[in-house]
């Protein structure tokens, strides 16, 4: 996988240098290019941004340096590209606090890409024009980290990447780890269960007996039941898009004693289902 990554603050991706995601690089699994948006500015300021029309608070990024450098990027693709990967071209992400809601979803669908290319905003944003225009050339994909705005799109690109470069085959070390931790499609979305390890007692704390009684189905069970709970009690929106027919007898049976009950297309609160 290729990313690049266009940016006026180039340092701050230096963190994607070090652990995984830096052995990933050294080992060709992953390239990531960080590419400077002021190079492509005409003026000796170097100037990207300019008052909005309309008034108000605040500078908007203008979008003559995106256009110029959004292109550079798309005439310069990798060259392990199959012909039609290199047709469809990248996926544009843009961290924008008005987009989709990041997601591991996304994530896992991101990582089945061979290249993406990150827009990021600072200021009040880049000129709407800008994401309007590349729309109609490649697929474009406005993403939140959250509810809330930071100072610039370089922190969202940091998690963003993390989170799909480690599903890359050979990044982590051991493949089924990443099947098990919260929100996997393979752990049907909810959160993951606690986790332990030496020693079996701290600071009057003890470690669930079950984790060490050899019995690996009594294991899985608690383990289930504990994610099961943890969702329902932090997480209760996971279990909106909990599908019931995944859930054995005693998966309801928690679910049941915290409040739960199957619905259409997942569970809801057992008091609703009654009002109802």
């Amino acid at each position: 996988m290729r990313i690049d990554v266009v940016t006026i603050f180039g340092e701050y991706l230096q963190p994607l240098s070090l652990s995984l995601i830096g052995k990933a690089q050294a080992q060709g699994l992953l390239e990531v290019r960080v590419r400077d948006l002021r190079e492509h500015t005409r003026d000796r300021h170097r100037t990207v941004d300019d008052t909005p029309y309309g008034g108000g608070a605040g500078l908007l990024m203008k979008p003559e340096p995106w256009g110029e450098a959004l292109d550079a990027v798309l005439a310069d693709p990798p060259a392990a590209l199959t012909a039609d990967a290199a047709e469809r071209g990248p996926v544009l992400l843009v961290p924008s606090p008005v987009g989709e809601v990041f997601s591991q979803r996304l994530a896992v669908e991101l990582a089945a890409e061979p290249w993406l290319v990150f827009a990021c905003g600072r200021y009040e944003g880049i000129d709407a024009r800008v994401v309007e225009h590349y729309r109609t050339r490649i697929r474009v994909r406005e993403v939140s980290l959250g509810d809330y705005v930071l100072n610039g799109g370089e922190v969202a690109v940091l998690a963003i990447t993390e989170a799909v470069a480690r599903l890359l085959p050979g990044v982590v070390g051991n493949a089924a780890s990443l099947t098990e931790e919260s929100h996997a499609a393979e752990h049907d979305g909810l959160l993951e269960h606690p986790a332990y390890t030496k020693p079996a007692s701290w600071r009057g704390l003890e470690v669930p007996a079950v984790l060490s009684s050899g019995h690996h189905g009594a294991v899985e069970r608690w383990r289930r039941d504990e994610a099961l709970r943890r969702t329902a009690r932090r997480r209760p929106d996971l279990l909106a898009r909990l599908d019931p027919s995944r859930c054995d007898a005693a998966d309801l049976a928690v679910l049941a004693a915290e409040g739960w009950v199957p619905a259409a297309g997942g569970f809801r609160p057992a008091a609703a289902a009654v009002a109802d």
